[in-house]
């Protein structure tokens, strides 16, 4: 990796709280920070065009590197010019390792040092082995800026033996997708493991540190079952006080608005997650209220838009929540579209206004308001 081609600025740092805004310069674009990502799992955020994402103000995506090894195959995608050209985004992309998939599988999981088997249960039923070095190839054969190293995600609860080894096969895999990556033009990221152990965090990260370093880190294994409290008993101080100042902090899996805002307060960069897009095909939408599950009655005579000042296509189009209610319930998919933009557009603002307030010193004002809401306490 080029270190000439990716760097982390930090631009602003709020003075009360841990937050700060950078910028994350990569080939395809720079990545203001914080910000949301979309979830491209298959590459395509489902219903939606590149260039309406880009409209909404996306400035990265994700696809997901186990998905795309079984359908289309990253050596078709290879052979069509990479990731960027097959999708047509030419933004920053980042992929990750596959491993929560992975992992999700159970017992149809074998795990070793060098590296997991696995049965591709969604797809033809094959048993597939992965090693460090294979799941590299995968990702430089797929092409995007930053991927992720190959890790074993934990579920929550599980016992602390079985997270003190996730810790070790993921430090070890670190290690070996390092010496495996050999492409200029992207950025590996280490991902920090250790569930709710302080300890075993920290000597997660230790390890990736100490085996030469990444231009940044994910950090794994949050919001797998948890509750929101009990994620920033460690998460928080793990950000604010161990974390490297100079490098980007991904919260891999999280798309709660409230842990968004409260992610930034302790120090979080970069958040991705298909709860928008997942919820919005379900009928629902996000708004200052909280989640508005759109199939209700109560939705049939309304006549306001999804949420006030909100700039997305369906409100400022003047959609009311009346048609997308009937658009819901009639299973039109330019109702699940219209709530997938919403929903994008709206953790994509709540992100540029958290960002605008570091930069002026007042995120914990912004925290404060957003703390006041209906919405922060309701359940995503």
């Amino acid at each position: 990796m080029s270190e000439r081609q990716f760097s982390f600025d930090i631009i602003a740092e709020d003075p009360v709280t841990h937050a700060r805004a950078g910028v994350f310069h990569t080939p395809h674009g720079d990545v203001p920070t914080p910000i949301f990502m979309p979830v491209g799992t298959k590459a395509t955020v489902k219903g939606i065009l590149p260039d309406q994402l880009k409209a909404i103000g996306t400035r990265i995506l994700l696809a997901n590197t186990y998905h795309l090894s079984q359908r289309p195959g990253a050596d078709l995608i290879e052979d069509m010019g990479g990731l960027h050209t097959f999708m047509r985004w030419d933004g920053p992309i980042l992929t990750d390792s596959g491993g929560f998939q992975i992992f999700s599988h159970g017992e149809f999981v074998r795990l070793a040092d060098e590296g997991v088997t696995f049965r591709t249960v969604d797809y033809d039923g094959s048993y597939v082995h992965w090693s460090p070095a294979d799941n590299m190839r995968i990702a430089q054969q797929l092409g995007a800026d930053i991927v992720m190293q190959l890790d074993q995600c934990p579920p929550y609860p599980a016992e602390r033996r079985f997270v003190e080894r996730a810790v070790e096969l993921s430090g070890l895999w670190a290690e070996r997708c390092r010496a495996a990556h050999t492409r200029e033009d992207q950025a590996l990221f280490g991902i920090v493991q250790g569930g709710v152990h302080m300890d075993l965090r920290l000597r997660s990260l230790s390890r990736l540190e100490a085996c030469g370093g990444f231009p940044g880190y994910g950090i794994g294994g949050y919001s797998v079952g948890e509750d929101h409290s009990t994620m920033f008993e460690t998460l928080a101080p793990l950000a604010s006080e161990h974390m490297p100042r100079e490098k980007p902090r991904y919260l891999m899996g999280v798309g709660n608005p409230t842990t968004l805002v409260h992610g930034v307060e302790c120090g979080i960069d970069m958040f991705d997650c298909v709860l928008p897009t997942r919820t919005a095909r379900m009928g629902c939408a996000f708004s200052r209220e909280g989640r508005l599950k759109l199939r209700h009655a109560r939705f049939t005579h309304d006549a306001a838009i999804l949420d006030e000042g909100c700039d997305c296509p369906a409100c400022a189009g003047g959609y009311t929540r009346a048609y997308l209610h009937h658009l819901v319930k009639q299973g039109e998919m330019v109702g699940a579209i219209l709530l997938s933009l919403h929903n994008l557009r709206f953790l994509l603002h709540l992100m540029e206004r958290a960002r605008e307030s570091i930069i002026d010193g007042s995120y914990a004002s912004f925290v404060r308001r957003w703390d006041a809401l209906p919405a922060a306490d309701k359940d995503w």
